[in-house]
């Protein structure tokens, strides 16, 4: 899974989504320890400060723990990493509606669409 930044939004925001779609995903395993915030911030190609930033955004949500002696790891709690992964799905799916129904559509053609989409006709 690529690093790809762009400049519409702060860095360390763009890196926590990436390393919190890594998490949900099952990229990064519940349990798992983290690479070092140095070795995060080299393979991204961002500054060791812009990606302890992200990191401790992370651990406020609980993803990512912090022990001492073994430094960072994801969270063990397979609920917190569900109810995460529905929400960004819940926050994808009113995105695209509301650009649907901006585009003028009913929520009954939406669905029409997504069926023949999904059907491999689209």
């Amino acid at each position: 899974m690529a690093w790809t930044l762009d400049s519409d939004k702060p860095l360390y925001t763009q890196l926590m989504e990436i390393i919190q779609m890594r998490i949900i995903s099952g990229y990064y395993q519940s349990g798992e320890r983290l690479p070092s915030v140095r070795e995060l911030a080299a393979e991204a190609s961002v500054n060791p400060n812009t990606m302890q930033k992200a990191l401790v955004e992370l651990e406020r949500s609980g993803l990512i723990i912090t022990q001492r002696t073994s430094g960072r790891i994801i969270t063990e709690d397979k609920e917190l990493i569900h109810q995460t992964r529905k929400q960004l799905a819940e926050g994808h799916i009113q995105y695209f509606l509301q650009h649907m129904e901006e585009l003028g559509f009913s929520r009954k053609e939406i669905l029409s669409h997504i069926q023949t989409f999904t059907e491999g006709d689209g």
